[in-house]
């Protein structure tokens, strides 16, 4: 595929979202125009393209615009699977496409508030911890019983929820390696050490918009 017919990538390298998004297109193989971009200074290109100003933004060649990192997977992995991280069994995928909302929803408040309580108000993001910690012993439990959290192998969950899991770790290294669940504690440390989270995490220079922005109007 021609360098100028490949899907552009919009990314910002810390953001889970779109490391989880990385995460599928490498699992893929499929090739992307990766472009960094920084949040406080958005391109005008990729507010085109997708006008609420969040990453992951994937353009396809046809114009088709994936601005939700479980469609960049779903995309990316439903495409090419070499890796078969797309569950086959429907019920394999219902119990992913489960813990991966409840990362989503109420584990990702929780993070929110623990890891940054004063853009909340709060005083601090103890109690918010706990409710984080709640799901994190859930997904002990998983770990309890299976390899990894997607199943025998790593998969689409571990790879939506594990960037998320990061994050909430490294907010108090600590105190959560003083916790009770050392199944998933070596499942983040395996996650860190992986070739993949080092492929994603490569670091990339801000992508800057040389070209004109055309505009056509009706």
């Amino acid at each position: 595929m021609a360098e100028d017919t490949l899907p552009v990538l919009y990314s910002f390298r810390r953001c889970p979202y779109a490391m989880r998004a990385r995460l599928a297109l490498h699992a893929s193989g499929m090739a992307v125009e990766h472009r960094e971009i920084e949040l406080k200074n958005k391109p005008a290109r990729m507010l085109t393209a997708s006008p609420k100003g969040t990453v992951p933004v994937l353009v396809l060649p046809d114009g088709k615009v994936l601005d939700e990192s479980l469609d960049i997977m779903a995309w990316a992995l439903q495409a090419q699977d070499p890796l078969q991280w797309w569950p086959k069994d429907p019920l394999r995928l219902a119990d992913n496409m489960a813990l991966i909302e409840a990362n989503d929803g109420p584990f990702k408040q929780a993070l929110d508030r623990y890891k940054y309580p004063h853009r909340f108000g709060l005083a601090d993001g103890v109690a918010w911890r706990e409710a984080g910690a709640a799901f994190l012993l859930q997904l002990e439990a998983v770990l309890a019983s299976q390899g990894h959290l997607a199943g025998e192998q790593t998969g689409l969950c571990d790879a939506a929820l594990a960037p998320f899991v990061r994050q909430y770790a490294h907010t108090d290294k600590t105190w959560f390696a003083a916790q009770p669940w050392p199944r998933l504690a070596r499942w983040l440390t395996q996650f860190e050490a992986s070739a993949a989270f080092a492929a994603i995490m490569h670091k990339h220079r801000t992508w800057i918009d040389t070209s004109p922005l055309v505009v056509t109007i009706p």
